[in-house]
């Protein structure tokens, strides 16, 4: 597995990387992480396509899936009294 971009993001740490001719594109805040896996072949410009893909709405809801992650684990946590 190797990175072959970072993007920035004032909000997310965002990696691409390639594997096993996939993309990789994992996306991380704080100790929460999306990952999205992608065949090669289907993206027909490449690793420009996932750039393309990762437009402002799609960014969006990665974030309001970070909330609920986070509320989801903090429920978790607290009903268990830690």
């Amino acid at each position: 597995m190797r990175i072959i971009a970072e993007l920035p993001h004032p909000d997310f740490k965002i990696s691409i990387l390639s594997m096993n001719q996939k993309f990789i594109i994992k996306i991380e805040k704080g100790v929460y992480e999306q990952t999205y896996k992608l065949p090669e072949v289907d993206l027909t410009d490449g690793v420009n396509s996932v750039f393309e893909l990762l437009d402002e709405a799609f960014l969006k809801t990665v974030g309001e899936r970070f909330q609920a992650m986070s509320k989801d684990f903090k429920d978790s946590y607290f009903r268990y009294n830690y």
